[in-house]
């Protein structure tokens, strides 16, 4: 048995919550393990950091997406294990790698007996993420959900606040991809991702693979909730680069500049705003648990 430790976002639920974490975690003979709580997301990475430091071999990892993705950041090129046990509210990585977000015991079995994955990290002006980064529409409905409306809507809180950041007006954008220039022009929204399912499970790249070295990179150019209509449209039913809104390539690094300050987005937590975007992928960088004999889902 590897030496288990837990870092826990405590204001997170998930099934009967860390009571019914520990139980059974002993059932399965884990019955000490290394044990970390924290109240707010931006503690965790300390956290997962002293759980290497003391002997731990696998470490579990309960939260939402924004727990997970600075758990990620912190243990990325380390060598750690992460099992995740989605505590969250759209639980991204969870989600896309196929770990089950409506059973504590069959995460935790995912955990425990699943399978290890190496997969690709992304970064954003040195950050991991393991799911997504962006700027415009997305980082807006991010940012507006987590003033306490998600707290009260759950995922609705992304269809309320994602509503109103459709009159959002575009913004001047250069992007420039692996040297070259790719994208000169008016946009509402630039996404990267290293993972085919974003926001509400939607596929927006059906092409990504965490694990091919590679990140793929669509900039949206709607001007109006009509474009907008459209494009979702597209998104839909998995044809998003067919959208005469959408530009798609895939790179390894992505430089994004904006005529002014926008906030951004990685893994569905908000950040402070920035002129300038630095994204780049970091091949096999981080082993998670999943799922016995999966790992294509992503």
């Amino acid at each position: 048995m590897p030496t288990v430790a837990v870092v826990a976002h405590a204001r997170k639920s998930f099934g009967g919550g860390l009571p019914e974490l520990r139980q059974i975690l002993a059932r399965e003979g884990v019955t000490e393990p290394l044990w970390y709580e924290v109240r707010k997301s931006r503690k965790a990475p300390k956290y997962a950091r002293r759980a290497i430091d003391d002997g731990a071999d696998l470490i579990f990892v309960w939260g939402g997406d924004g727990t997970v993705q600075r758990c990620i950041d912190a243990l990325a090129g380390t060598g750690a294990v992460i099992a995740i046990l989605p505590a969250g509210t759209a639980n991204l990585l969870a989600t896309n790698l196929g770990v089950p977000s409506d059973d504590v015991h069959a995460a935790v079995r995912v955990g425990l007996h699943g399978d290890h994955r190496v997969i690709d990290t992304g970064s954003v002006n040195g950050e991991h993420f393991a799911v997504m980064a962006g700027a415009g529409f997305d980082a807006r409905m991010i940012a507006g959900a987590d003033r306490g409306t998600k707290d009260r809507l759950g995922r609705g809180a992304y269809l309320y606040t994602g509503a109103r950041s459709l009159f959002a007006r575009r913004v001047r954008v250069r992007v420039k991809v692996d040297g070259r220039t790719f994208f000169e022009g008016q946009a509402s929204c630039v996404l990267a991702g290293n993972v085919g399912r974003v926001l509400g499970g939607v596929e927006v790249f059906p092409q990504a693979q965490p694990d091919n070295g590679r990140l793929e990179l669509g900039v949206v150019t709607a001007g109006s909730p009509a474009d907008w209509m459209r494009t979702f449209g597209r998104i839909a039913v998995g044809a998003a680069e067919r959208s005469p809104f959408v530009e798609m390539t895939t790179g390894t690094s992505f430089r994004i500049r904006f005529d002014h300050k926008l906030p951004y987005e990685l893994d569905g937590g908000a950040r402070p705003p920035v002129k300038h975007l630095r994204i780049k992928v970091h091949p096999r960088s981080v082993t998670v648990c999943v799922p016995p004999q999966t790992g294509t889902s992503a």
